[in-house]
């Protein structure tokens, strides 16, 4: 037992001298996000307001548009994109109350794509031959320009997107091409 007690001495004595080293650092690496770094500098919330403001604007102004080149051609469009039934105007033509749905597209003139929702594809290839995708290349707003031009795309989709997808992007200028003038 004398023996045990002094050999544990002995270690506890040891344990005493000891002294830490300082830590080395070898490397380390700091993660920040974007959006952090943007909010901190408050750009995101500028562009964020500025972007929904210029979409509201665009899609107004291609709604409005559409709907009078609508009743210039004699038909009697009706407003119905709060509906959510896959189109936004449904004009009746008046001698045979046959309806179309148009899906109204706006983009600023110098977007690339349209984005569209599955329930407007999937209404489009129900309804082929009344579907129609109205397509507005609208100027920013700044600038005054009295010719937009608006097309038509009648059978615009050709196949049902996957189960999973909510949206699918169009090259808007494939979609132009594919147009004519409303008639």
């Amino acid at each position: 037992m004398q023996a045990r007690l002094m050999q544990r001495l002995e270690e506890l004595e040891q344990e005493r001298r000891l002294s830490p080293l300082p830590a080395v650092v070898v490397g380390g690496a700091l993660v920040v996000s974007v959006g952090l770094l943007q909010r901190m500098q408050d750009k995101q919330q500028a562009t964020t307001a500025m972007f929904a403001r210029e979409t509201e604007r665009v899609e107004q102004v291609a709604m409005t548009a559409v709907m009078e080149v609508e009743r210039n051609l004699g038909y009697e469009p009706t407003d119905v994109s709060n509906q959510k039934c896959g189109y936004d105007i449904d004009p009746r033509i008046p001698k045979t109350g046959q309806l179309w749905f148009i899906e109204v597209k706006g983009r600023i003139a110098t977007g690339q794509t349209v984005t569209v929702s599955k329930n407007e594809i999937i209404t489009a290839l129900n309804k082929p031959e009344n579907f129609i995708l109205a397509l507005m290349k609208v100027p920013p707003a700044d600038v005054i320009d009295s010719n937009c031009s608006i097309r038509y795309v009648q059978q615009p989709f050709h196949k049902e997107p996957d189960f999973a997808v909510t949206s699918v992007n169009y090259n808007l200028q494939e979609l132009w091409q594919m147009g004519t003038a409303p008639q």
